[in-house]
């Protein structure tokens, strides 16, 4: 039997009081229980806030990123402990797997994203510098800062794991400790995957809370440095954005609400199609994956008028051989509900829809396997069919959150589009079509009501997740009642817990604070070329302004021998006139670039190791043969990398690039990226 516990104030927490049953959902057992009395929900929030943040806020995003992949490294290692866990929600391998790795997955996505689309800093430069007076001397920029709060996380039952680490990933790599408040149904799951990620050590103390229970009056003590994140059903999610807390402080809400998602078969899909049959697989896979028990799952399928009979075929073909039981069973594609309570509540609402449709798929006397029908929590498919979706609202109001699916006809694509729209707002609708006409028109018709559009067709099938899998890379969530927030979305969900501060002053001033050179900020310049100093010797600022180099007219026609490139404007005088855009023949811009490095660049074994890129190349001025041109070359930012045990340390430096002519205009600005090594460096050439 289980005792699931909390972990509050940096320990293990047995609840007292009155405790919940946790049922398993495959016999109708009871496998243990969870409480959350006795809990100080007002001090777990003041641990995180002053043990949790500061420790987090010590360390840069590169440094978080890295912890964050060791979990993800270490959770994986030990992801064959959760699955017979997950079983016992009623979710199958796949379901499990989707859940587990998938949430372990997302771990390792946003390690990723946090070293490679953030600094090794403790904040973060966003954007460009903004001008803000005529002579340069008065600029802005906006720098993004940890907020000071905790990440109180609310999730649902049905992903007791991905649901958890979506969440958290982002909010730790921003540096923001967290309480995670799961279902109690499934929290067995959650918590052993909880106790995993503790046991790893790789987060300070207080940067990760778990309550499993009742939330009692966990939000009557938000503040607001705080951040709230839900996920559940959009009636609850409403009530909790109202708490006063919440509205008093305007503490950040991001509600994640199940919502009536839709598919819509294009009306060149016909039966035969080879877009039909992965429509027809769509379906029914979101009917039947985790039970229909998903915020994404499709609710609503949109069809041509005429193909209603032919869809209803093919689905409830596919549907009846889809074998019902308990997960460990062999064959078994599909699991139970959740529980008991959620097989009424799913069967109570599509009885509601049914006043709108009629069922043409499912009954209330199925088989299962390996398991007691009348024990578990399980549920039959059922597809319903709607003749009049336009007038009917129920099937666009009411969810049923189980394998429950309503078909209904569109006579035009404006129709297919208002149907989609009915939802008033979805996590996720998906078109099925080939003809790239027909997917514009309901993308552009359909995009202000979803935060997510899938269009399939046969050329991504192979590759593609499907409707009903969030992505961390890409925004999840959905407007109306779908919630309105947005989570994961790549960097977006880290600065979702970040504060945007627009700073104004000098150059000098927010080069010195931000540690990003700004044009027009002091330049520190000695006898040591830049390329000679490693890493560590490098300062941002750091400058040399190199000799001139005239471009001639024999350079122009070497380097288009040379590079193949004899586009008119290089080798024809009439013709470069002729254009409106040049006076005559002009170099090469990338000829001017090579030049601009033969000038700057020390040629002589260094620190630098190799060019790591080139970055924002503007041409901005012509340059004609008999120009002379010159060059300064600025450290701009410096970024400490983390290389593999055994190699060089090294670091990314970005380097600011003007190459002038001899008008002292600019005619090409750049950023360029090298690695340079870290440590001790040979005697330094001096600058000829």
């Amino acid at each position: 039997m289980l005792t699931v516990q909390n972990y509050a104030l940096g320990e293990w927490v047995t609840g007292t009081g009155p405790r919940t049953d946790l049922i398993d959902a495959v016999t109708g057992e009871k496998i243990g229980d969870a409480s959350s009395h006795g809990l100080d929900f007002r001090a777990m929030l003041n641990y995180a806030r002053t043990a949790g943040g500061p420790r987090l806020r010590d360390l840069t995003f590169h440094e978080r990123a890295v912890r964050l992949k060791r979990v993800a490294q270490a959770l994986m290692a030990r992801k064959e402990e959760f699955y017979p866990l997950s079983y016992m929600t009623g979710a199958t391998r796949t379901d499990s797997w989707v859940d587990i790795e998938g949430g372990i997955g997302t771990f390792f996505a946003y390690a990723s994203r946090g070293r490679r689309e953030f600094t090794n800093e403790r904040f973060h430069v966003e954007g460009p510098t903004e001008p803000l007076s005529k002579g340069g001397t008065f600029v802005g920029r906006h720098i993004l800062v940890p907020l000071e709060g905790a990440g109180v996380h609310i999730n649902a039952f049905n992903f007791p794991v991905w649901g958890m680490l979506e969440k958290l990933a982002p909010a730790l790599v921003a540096g923001v400790p967290c309480i995670v408040k799961p279902s109690t149904t499934g929290s067995h799951l959650t918590e052993a995957v909880f106790r995993a990620i503790i046991e790893t050590g790789e987060f300070p103390e207080g940067a990760l809370q778990l309550i499993c229970g009742d939330a009692r009056d966990l939000l009557e003590h938000v503040e607001e440095q705080d951040v709230v994140a839900f996920t559940g059903s959009a009636s609850t999610g409403q009530k909790l954005r109202q708490s006063k807390s919440i509205v008093a402080n305007s503490v950040r809400f991001n509600m994640e609400a199940d919502s009536l998602n839709c598919c819509i078969l294009g009306p060149d899909a016909t039966p035969g199609t080879e877009e039909f049959d992965l429509f027809v697989k769509e379906v029914v896979r979101e009917m039947t994956t985790k039970a229909g028990q998903k915020c994404t799952a499709i609710r609503r399928t949109i069809v041509p008028s005429g193909l209603e009979e032919e869809v209803i075929k093919a689905v409830s073909k596919r549907l009846a051989s889809t074998t019902i039981g308990s997960p460990t069973a062999e064959g078994v594609r599909m699991g139970p509900l959740a529980s008991a309570s959620q097989v009424r509540s799913v069967g109570e609402s599509a009885a509601r829809i049914r006043a709108a449709a009629e069922r043409v798929y499912g009954n209330d006397d199925f088989a299962v396997v390996g398991a007691d029908r009348s024990k578990g929590a399980f549920y039959s498919p059922e597809l319903l069919y709607c003749a009049d979706p336009l007038t009917r609202l129920e099937p666009h109001d009411i969810e049923a959150f189980g394998p429950v699916n309503t078909v209904m006809p569109y006579r035009t694509l404006d129709e297919a589009v208002q149907l989609a729209r009915l939802g008033r707002g979805s996590l996720v609708g998906s078109l099925v079509t080939a003809d790239p006409a027909v997917a514009q028109k309901v993308v552009l018709g359909v995009a202000p009501y979803h935060g997510r559009l899938l269009v399939l067709d046969r050329s991504s099938a192979k590759e593609s997740t499907g409707h009903g899998s969030p992505l961390p890379n890409l925004v999840h969530g959905g407007p109306g009642r779908a919630g309105g927030g947005e989570e994961m979305g790549g960097a977006r969900g880290v600065t979702h817990y970040l504060q945007r501060v627009a700073l104004q002053g000098s150059p000098s001033m927010l080069t010195a604070i931000t540690r990003e050179w700004t044009k027009g900020a002091e330049e520190v310049k000695d006898t040591v070329h830049p390329f000679r100093k490693t890493f560590d010797q490098l300062q941002v600022g750091d400058t040399i302004i190199t000799k001139s180099r005239q471009i001639t007219l024999a350079d122009v026609e070497a380097f288009a021998a040379l590079s193949g490139d004899t586009f008119y404007a290089h080798m024809n005088d009439e013709h470069a006139r002729s254009n409106g855009v040049f006076e005559g023949r002009v170099a090469h811009g990338y000829f001017v670039v090579s030049a601009a490095a033969g000038l700057f660049v020390d040629p002589d074994l260094g620190p630098v190791l190799a060019n790591y890129g080139l970055e924002k190349l503007r041409f901005t001025k012509p340059v004609y043969p008999g120009d002379t041109i010159h060059v300064r070359l600025t450290v701009k930012q410096k970024t400490a990398k983390d290389v593999p045990e055994g190699t060089i340390p090294q670091g990314v430096v970005e380097w600011d690039v003007e190459v002038f002519n001899q008008n002292d205009e600019a005619v090409a600005v750049y950023s360029i990226l090298t690695l340079v090594a870290r440590g001790d460096v040979k005697a330094p050439a001096q600058v000829s």
